[in-house]
Order: structure tokens, then sequence, then C-alpha cells
């Protein structure tokens, strides 16, 4: 769960007058960023029905769309999410409509597993992998063009032995056709949008559900950015933004919440150290749970000067019983 990405609270703005806000007090009149949608007055999806809905007798998730951040019923989405929950993200039909250019990647990516990212993928994104069998074929018609395969092979033996490159023509021309073939494939900008435009696909008026990192397939080249800030979605390549970085960092504060000082500072010390504290702190509890009952008998109320009284008490019978130890030498 997430709240809305641009909202900010409206204390100190035109709709408080008489409230100033302490985190921002010279905020402007406007919360330009925020959307007011039919969320912040209790009602969800297309039927408009706030949750939980006591006239619904029919059991069903709700799924946050990452777009439009408004919640939905499954069945109101015009299409089944996967029956094991086997996605990470959902767009629905009106922003499906709205990022048009989502139905092309929709066709490769949406309900479907993404691999993981290899060595190999990756320098084929970016347009720089080369083919052995090329490479081989080219190495060969250099060869009987130049005359030289014999010497050539014997060439690459001696440097094999050495352990030192090839110096013949033909190699040399080889390594200049590959340096060539790198630098021209990595110069050319490569639109991922556009090619999956140049294939069939199909715009339907339903929600999407999306793996995880499939925003990582998304074009990042100048024209899909500016139409990113156009449509407003900048977000989309953001991996920070995604429904699967909310939940880690939910329950990492979770954790972070659930912790106990307490037992962090036994970890911390030495086995004597860690008796020495739990004997204190058991002292503290019987002694103050002692005193304490005797208002509770009497029906008194505590009061500040009566918990100072009880810690002055408390810490000079603790520096009496320390007088009193006796240590000896073995």
């Amino acid at each position: 769960i997430f709240l809305s990405r641009n909202f900010r609270c409206d204390c100190g703005n035109s709709k408080f007058k008489n409230l100033q806000c302490k985190l921002l007090p010279e905020k402007s009149k406007v919360n330009s960023g925020n959307k007011y949608n039919d969320n912040f007055y209790g009602l969800y999806c297309t039927c408009k029905r706030p949750y939980p809905d006591p006239e619904d007798e029919i059991p069903d998730e709700m799924i946050q769309c990452i777009v439009c951040e408004d919640w939905f019923h499954g069945r109101h989405l015009g299409a089944v999410p996967p029956e094991s929950g086997d996605f990470h993200e959902m767009v629905c039909q009106a922003c499906m409509n709205h990022c048009h250019f989502l139905w092309a990647y929709a066709s490769q990516l949406a309900g479907k597993e993404i691999p993981p990212l290899t060595k190999a993928n990756s320098l084929e994104d970016e347009g720089i992998v080369l083919k052995v069998e090329e490479r081989e074929e080219q190495k060969k018609e250099i060869k009987k063009e130049s005359g030289t395969e014999h010497q050539d092979t014997k060439e690459e033996k001696q440097s094999e032995q050495f352990n030192e490159p090839s110096t013949s023509s033909g190699s040399a021309l080889l390594n200049t056709l590959i340096l060539i073939q790198v630098v021209t494939k990595s110069e050319e900008p490569v639109c991922k949008l556009k090619e999956l435009q140049s294939k069939p696909f199909v715009k339907k008026d339903t929600a999407t559900f999306w793996p995880l990192n499939w925003r990582s397939k998304l074009c990042t080249c100048e024209n899909c950015l500016k139409m990113y800030s156009e449509l407003e979605v900048q977000f989309l390549t953001d991996e920070c933004d995604t429904v699967l970085a909310y939940e880690n960092k939910g329950t990492s504060d979770q954790e972070t919440e659930r912790r106990d000082p307490l037992m962090d500072t036994l970890n911390s010390m030495n086995r004597v150290q860690q008796v020495e504290l739990i004997c204190e702190y058991n002292d503290l509890k019987t002694e103050l749970t002692d005193y304490l009952r005797r208002f509770a008998d009497e029906g008194t109320v505590v009061k500040r000067e009566d918990i100072q009284h009880f810690f002055e008490e408390f810490q000079s019978r603790k520096r009496r019983r320390t007088n009193r130890m006796q240590y000896y030498c073995s």
C-alpha cells in the first residue's frame, strides 16, 4: 500500500485559513500537485463504492493501479487477475488508454514472466553484440583475399606460443572491421518502443497485469522520456517507485518498530554485563511496583515529586548494597 506520490498536507493553505503547517510554514495557498480523487471521499473502483462495502456480499480483492493510484475490485478490471497472484503491478483500463504506448509493451511483457537479465542480453540491448559466425566468415574471406591463409595460420601458432597478438595484415584488418562495427552499432540510437510498435499488437479495453522488473524494459531514449513527461508518468522509469520497493520499505519499518531496545542493549554486552543488567532491571521493577501499589491502595495520585523521591531512594539503596560488597583476591 502506498499513498499518492505528489500529495502533501493541506494545512496552512486556503483550505484551512486558521491552521498553520508545522512542517512547511511558508506553504503556498494551493497545493497544485495534489490530486483529489474519489479515494479521499472513501469511494473506490469504477463502481464508486466504499471499502469495506457493507452492501457487497461478494468476497473480492482490491488492487491498486500504479498510475492513477485508485483501488479496484478484481472483477471490475475487465480482465481476470492471474489466479496465483503472479504479478507485481497493475494498470487499470483508463490508464492504459491514457498511456497508449503501454499496449506495445503489453504484448511482450504483460502477464508473462521476464527472464533474468544476463550479460549477453544486456549487451544486445546496447546494440554491441558481435556474431561469432560473421567474424569467422570475415576472417576466412580476408585470408583468401590476401593469399596468406597458410602464413596467417603459422603466425597465429607462433603468437599463441609466445602469448603475443597476431601482427598479420588479415588480423589487423579484421580487428579494424570489428571496431567499426562496434562503434557504429553503439552510436546508433535505438528506440525500443518503435521496434515494438512496428510489430502487430492488440489494444484491449481491459486492465493489464505486469511481472517483476517490467519497468526496466521501458525505453529511455530522448523521445520516450519526453513522452513520459508529457503524460506525467515519469515515475514509470523509477525502480524505487515500484510496489515491491514500497513493500520492502514497509517491512523494514515494521521490523524497526518491533525491535526491543532492551534486547538490542543486551546483545551489545558481554555475559557478565548482561547478568548485571537483568538483575538491576528486576530489582527496579519489583521495587517500583511495590512503591506504586501503595498509591493505588490509598487512591492517591502519583506526582512528579513522588517519582523523583523513589529514584533517589533507589539509587541510595543501590550505593549501600555496593559498598557492603567485599571482594577477595584468589
